[in-house]
């Protein structure tokens, strides 16, 4: 990314308070503690803290321009720099470098996405849906590697300020880009979907995540479909068949409309399904081709994140026996049901977030491995899951009791509902309850033992991947 001081100017509608105007930015940073080198550094006004109070920071750790809504003039500037000197810090490091003058510096960021946007000539994909997002992005972007230099949304940044940046640091060199958006409120998604102007729109499933600020999955899916605001008329969009939202939802206005899954009706589809240790095998029937596949990664649920990535790529030219035997080889993105052998024991670390479908999916996984060993699930709160809350752990406790485990442990008030399912229920399964991660360290420190499967799942707020990464290093 590079892009010169005048160009930020006039994409944003700003003014050039202080500065060099011909200087270039490389870089795009929300943390002031955090700079490349030659940032532009953007202070978001959130409810507890404003972080125009770190401008002076992020210039001496070397931004080269900053958006500020809180200075309206030169003379306010001076003030701030005088103010930064008489505090200890040198000025003369910092004197050169660009203000910027918005309104509103998040706007300001998703105006200057929007108009990189307009720079940018090569196809980009946009991934939303209510799990599984940043897993399939990674598998679409591998499976189109197989044919394509691919830029894809680095890490989580999939919000109303990550999109932007992720935006702006496509490169030169990237053949095509795949971009995931998020979105938790009403109206975020046309926000960023304008930002990104995506070519073509994947949506992976239509969850209850998010249901408490939206109040029904009909409602989500309404949100997720904007994902199409801004997006190119010629373009395709991907839903996943096996939704009983997206697949029954009809075609969408004039748009091409491709669906993915293990139904008759999808032009991308699984057959002749089966776990093996966890691991999808499976036939991809994609237009006609029969590809036998087998994936590292594991659980059912997988499937159609490759069924979605291989749609994706063939419609960008990718050759699909190409695009199969990179998805083979793909390994699962990091904090996202990672499994590892510790001492023996076989761990499941999907401890990143947690719904009902991917919690199902993560004891699915857990219950496929190892025929005959003990398997033990950890499992935490899962969190936004608005007024029903109670009955979809409840759910989970149902679920577990039509599939015993040997043992259950379970941390956090809302996680007991899941025992209580099983209870109500009459599951066969040992059922223990923790109050915090000192106890689940020390019970994994008593139990774990040689042969045992140990899965970790719950919301990331509750820490159950800290007590996997203690068990990981755990020296007994």
């Amino acid at each position: 990314m590079e892009i010169q001081i005048r160009e930020i100017v006039k994409a944003v509608s700003g003014r050039l308070l202080r500065g060099d105007e011909s200087r270039t930015v490389r870089a795009i940073s929300l943390d002031s503690r955090q700079m490349e080198g030659d940032d532009l550094f953007v202070p978001l006004v959130g409810e507890k803290v404003d972080a125009h109070r770190f401008i002076c920071q992020a210039l001496s750790l070397g931004a080269a321009a900053v958006f500020t809504s809180a200075h309206e003039t030169k003379e306010d500037v001076e003030l701030e720099l005088e103010r930064f000197a008489s505090s200890g810090g040198r000025r003369e490091a910092i004197d050169g470098c660009a203000w910027i003058g918005v309104n509103d510096t998040r706007k300001a960021l998703q105006a200057l996405g929007a108009w990189r946007r307009s720079q940018i000539h090569i196809p980009v994909v946009g991934v939303t849906g209510s799990v599984g997002k940043t897993t399939t992005r990674e598998m679409i972007a591998q499976a189109l590697s197989a044919g394509l230099q691919v830029y894809r949304t680095p890490g989580n940044s999939n919000s109303q300020v990550g999109v932007p940046i992720a935006i702006c640091q496509i490169p030169e060199d990237a053949q095509i880009a795949v971009i995931e958006l998020g979105m938790s409120m009403p109206r975020e998604m046309e926000r960023i979907a304008r930002v990104a102007q995506v070519d073509c729109a994947v949506v992976t499933n239509i969850g209850v995540a998010h249901i408490n600020q939206l109040g029904s999955r009909e409602r989500i899916m309404e949100e997720k479909l904007k994902i199409q605001e801004g997006m190119n008329p010629a373009g395709t969009l991907f839903l996943n068949g096996d939704d009983d939202l997206l697949g029954t939802a009809g075609v969408y206005g004039k748009r091409r409309t491709v669906y993915f899954g293990t139904g008759e009706g999808c032009t991308y589809r699984a057959e002749d399904l089966r776990l093996e240790e966890g691991h999808p095998v499976f036939t991809a029937v994609c237009a006609g081709k029969r590809i036998p596949m087998k994936l590292k990664v594991l659980g059912l649920h997988m499937v159609s994140n490759a069924l979605a990535a291989l749609a994706v790529a063939d419609a960008y030219g990718v050759d699909l026996h190409a695009a199969a035997a990179k998805l083979e080889e793909f390994e699962g993105y990091r904090g996202r049901q990672q499994i590892y052998e510790v001492r023996g024991v076989t761990v499941v670390d999907d401890s990143y977030n947690a719904s009902p479908a991917s919690m199902k999916a993560g004891l699915q996984v857990l219950e496929s491995l190892k025929p005959g060993a003990r398997k033990i699930a950890i499992l935490a709160d899962m969190k936004e899951l608005g007024p029903g809350e109670t009955r979809f752990h409840r759910e989970i406790g149902y679920y577990i009791a039509e599939h015993p485990l040997n043992r259950v442990v379970l941390m956090g008030e809302l996680a007991r509902e899941i025992g209580r399912g099983i209870l109500e229920k009459g599951g066969n399964t040992t059922v223990e309850f923790m109050e915090n991660l000192d106890q689940v360290k020390e019970f994994l420190r008593r139990e774990a033992r040689e042969g045992d499967c140990i899965l970790f799942k719950g919301s990331n707020s509750m820490g159950l991947g800290e007590a996997a990464a203690w068990f990981r290093e755990y020296q007994p």
